[in-house]
């Protein structure tokens, strides 16, 4: 299928990302943006929801999925835990509760839950820890046939090859900040193994212990042909 203009992919800050696709829905990676400190006020403001992806329950991921699915109604895609976890919060309809290796349609694009490796709970009001799956990544084709990788939270793993050579990913979406995920070093690594040439940092500094900057993994990755596109939260950019 032929790509044609219209990914508008928006950095919100951390993890979270807002993509309008080329048919014009609205998609959210990682729910954290009314109190994502990193997320500039301008772009809290979201007129519309059609998609919520979570990747994994921690509090820096999906704090609002509940409030956010409640003021917009979207679909929600998600592992089967957090489907559940969803449902006795009241969140009921629109849910596709999923897993790694499969891929489901909504709305004319193709959402499939790939592996990452991190852990994944929900903190409870009271303090307790539920279960909450795996975390996982997404690959998201989009009407056009563009693909996005939103890796999650995740060290490099060797069968990121695979996801580059399962879907072919056009655009990834990496953490980079150390200690809870890869760092830089990590990172170039994940590119070399995902075949990717566009890559889009995220999951540093929001935090100081999130020490990976883009700017070492541009370094890391000088003269590899890898297009390192720094985003600030609350910037865009078009993707051919």
């Amino acid at each position: 299928m032929e790509k044609s203009k219209g990914a508008f992919v928006k950095f919100l800050g951390h993890s979270t990302f807002l993509i309008q696709s080329p048919g014009g829905k609205e998609v959210l990676i990682d729910p954290w943006v009314l109190s994502n400190p990193s997320c500039p006020d301008q772009a809290r403001k979201i007129e519309k929801l059609d998609l919520i992806l979570i990747t994994h329950g921690h509090g820096d991921h999906m704090p609002e999925a509940v409030t956010l699915a409640k003021r917009y109604n979207p679909w929600i895609a998600c592992n089967f835990e957090i489907s559940q976890w969803l449902a006795g919060k009241g969140i009921k309809d629109r849910i596709a509760g999923m897993n790694k290796g499969g891929t489901i349609e909504i709305m004319g694009m193709k959402i499939t839950m790939v592996d990452a490796r991190h852990s994944s709970s929900i903190a409870e009001a009271d303090g307790t820890l539920t279960y909450a799956g795996e975390a996982a990544g997404f690959v998201v084709e989009l009407e056009n046939g563009y693909k996005i990788y939103h890796a999650g939270d995740t060290c490099v793993f060797g069968d990121m090859r695979l996801i580059g050579k399962i879907y072919n990913p056009d655009l990834a979406l990496l953490p980079i900040g150390d200690h809870f995920t890869m760092g830089p070093l990590e990172a170039s690594y994940a590119c070399e193994l995902l075949g990717i040439k566009k890559v889009i940092p995220m999951h540093y500094a929001t935090f100081p212990v999130l020490t990976g900057t883009p700017a070492k993994l541009r370094e890391l990755v000088s003269g590899t042909g890898v297009e390192i596109l720094e985003l600030h939260p609350g910037q865009g950019i078009r993707m051919n």
